[in-house]
């Protein structure tokens, strides 16, 4: 069903399945970017030698799956679609986790969000890269002077979030008109967003402290000076987050029960049969997803901790990280959304039941094997 505006001779309408695939995926890729900034700059990955082992982690659970599916579908129709194995789904992986409450480590939630983040970017890198059309480079121009607009107003200190998701929205019909997949827009801007806080901690405890100074009663009624500072205090406080920080807060929860739903509702409905099972596209995205990941994991994390380049952290055992590359065989979101624009209609129920049976599968040994782990470390 197409949706749009129509003015006269201009038309600007795309599917409903476009605006929920490239415009709602959009604020997910726009929300990834987000975490991994702040991973990065007021995070734990602040430190390079933590930082590399998600890093090469997602290194290895790219590149491994990759070279397998391209193995077994050597020859094939749909050899193009490798892309469909190289993303871990972050909220399937966190909610496995959430299962075990604290009987796992700490340090396993923050490896495995990190290294699905990584390889998320990876992935929408990958889309915007592979799966555009031709490049239209007016629109492509208008898009990049719309990222200098944004640069520009937080530089000039503009603090509106409206006015900045305005731009954005101007910077992704830009994007989405020239020919690159308009997902690449939400991990630029994603990127742009300031890390750094408009108001002070000294500044807000100086604001509150004036605030709180004054006698207990109903003193903020009327325009008076009470009622002034109280609101200055409010916005201040709003203001001590950054705005990476607010935006994050604002929309993960949207994310995370809105787009994601939404997106899998669209995206997943398939018919499950036999042959489709069977075809080697479907063995090829199980066996990416189930073998590939966990070998590529550990095969790039080993000698990454040996020659000292990353650190492994003392909490972060190796049973637990080989456990965990298992779980980063679920590929839901992003490896649904890759095989949607990779494969022909022919193809794609059969790369839709080899993404599940993957996820599945490493879903299942994932849990299972975090049980034994869990119940062998409580035993006395």
């Amino acid at each position: 069903m197409q949706v749009g505006i129509s003015f006269g001779v201009l038309d600007y309408s795309r599917s409903l399945r476009h605006w929920i695939n490239d415009g709602l995926m959009t604020l997910f890729s726009f929300v990834i970017s987000l975490e991994l900034k702040r991973e990065l700059v007021l995070g734990e990955l602040r430190n390079l030698r933590t930082a590399a082992l998600p890093f090469a982690g997602a290194l290895g659970g790219m590149v491994v799956p990759v070279s397998l599916y391209i193995l077994l579908m050597a020859g094939e129709p749909g050899s193009h679609g490798w892309g469909t194995v190289m993303a871990t789904d972050t909220a399937f992986v966190i909610g496995c986790l959430a299962l075990f409450g604290d009987r796992i480590p700490p340090a396993l939630r923050l490896f495995l969000l990190s290294r699905a983040i990584f390889d998320d970017v990876g992935a929408i890198l990958v889309v915007a890269v592979g799966f555009g059309d031709a490049l239209n480079w007016a629109a492509l121009a208008l898009g990049r002077l719309g990222l200098v607009a944004v640069a520009g107003a937080a530089r000039l200190g503009i603090r509106s979030i409206p006015v900045f998701f305005l731009m954005g929205g101007v910077v992704w019909l830009c994007f989405d008109a020239s020919g690159i997949h308009a997902t690449i827009a939400g991990v630029i801007l994603g990127l742009m967003t300031p890390t750094r806080v408009w108001v002070s901690d000294s500044h807000l405890r100086a604001i509150l402290g004036r605030v709180l100074a004054y006698p207990a009663g109903e003193l903020w009624s009327g325009d008076t000076e009470d009622r002034s500072d109280l609101r200055q205090a409010g916005r201040a406080v709003r203001e001590s987050l950054s705005p990476l920080e607010r935006l994050e807060v604002m929309l993960h929860p949207w994310v995370g029960f809105a787009v994601m739903p939404i997106f899998a509702f669209a995206n997943a409905g398939v018919p499950i049969t036999g042959d489709d099972l069977g075809q080697t596209v479907s063995l090829a995205i199980a066996a990416g997803l189930f073998l590939g990941k966990p070998v590529g994991v550990l095969g790039f994390n080993w000698p990454a901790v040996t020659l000292r380049l990353a650190d492994r952290g003392p909490s972060l055992t190796w049973p637990f990280l080989a456990v965990g590359a298992f779980l980063t065989g679920t590929g839901f979101t992003m490896s649904l959304f890759i095989a949607g624009l990779a494969y022909s209609p022919a193809l794609l129920d059969a790369a839709k039941l080899g993404i599940l049976a993957g996820s599945v599968l490493s879903a299942v040994v994932g849990l299972v094997l975090l049980v034994w782990l869990t119940a062998r470390r409580r035993a006395p």
